[in-house]
C-alpha cells in the first residue's frame, strides 16, 4: 500500500508517530550502549574520517546519549544545533498532524523554507570547521 493510499487521518499522523518510534528506539539504545566507550559499535562520522572535517551531524550520537541521560552542557558541547533544533522539529510535526500551537505560523513558515535548512546546516559546518574561538566551541567535545 502506496503513503498517499493511506486515509488522510493515518497521514497526517503517521510521520509523528514514525519520529516518536525512531525516538523510542534511541533512547533505549543509547540507555545501554556508551558512544564515548572505547570499542564502542556504534559507527563514527564517515565524513569526518574521510576528510577531518565536521559535517553538521558530526557528534550527534554523543549529543543524543547526553540529552538520555540529562547532560544538558555535554549535549550542548557535542552539538549545539541539534539539541536547538529537536524542539523546532517536534513543533514541525505536530502542526504536520493538525496540532498547532498559537502564534507559531510565521515560524512554521520559516521552518517549512527548505532554502532556510541549506543556509543553516551549510553555514553551521563551515563555522564549526574554523580553527578561532568562539567557533571552536561548535566543534564536537569544543
Amino acid at each position: 500500500m502506496s503513503y498517499d493510499a493511506l486515509p488522510a487521518p493515518l497521514r497526517r499522523w503517521l510521520p509523528l508517530a514514525t519520529a516518536g518510534t525512531l525516538a523510542a528506539t534511541a533512547t533505549v539504545l543509547l540507555r545501554h550502549v556508551n558512544p564515548y566507550a572505547s570499542g564502542s559499535p556504534l559507527p563514527g562520522c564517515p565524513m569526518y574520517a574521510l576528510t577531518g572535517l565536521y559535517c553538521p551531524g558530526c557528534g550527534s550520537t554523543r549529543c543524543l546519549y547526553s540529552l538520555v541521560h540529562f547532560d544538558l552542557p555535554g549535549a550542548m558541547a557535542m552539538n549545539p544545533l541539534l539539541v536547538l533544533s529537536l524542539p523546532l522539529l517536534l513543533l514541525m510535526l505536530l502542526h504536520n498532524a493538525g496540532v498547532t500551537v498559537p502564534g507559531t505560523q510565521p515560524l512554521i513558515r520559516l521552518l517549512a523554507n527548505p532554502l532556510f535548512w541549506l543556509v543553516l546546516l551549510v553555514g553551521y559546518a563551515v563555522l564549526r570547521n574554523l580553527p578561532w574561538f568562539p567557533f571552536t566551541l561548535l566543534a564536537p567535545g569544543g
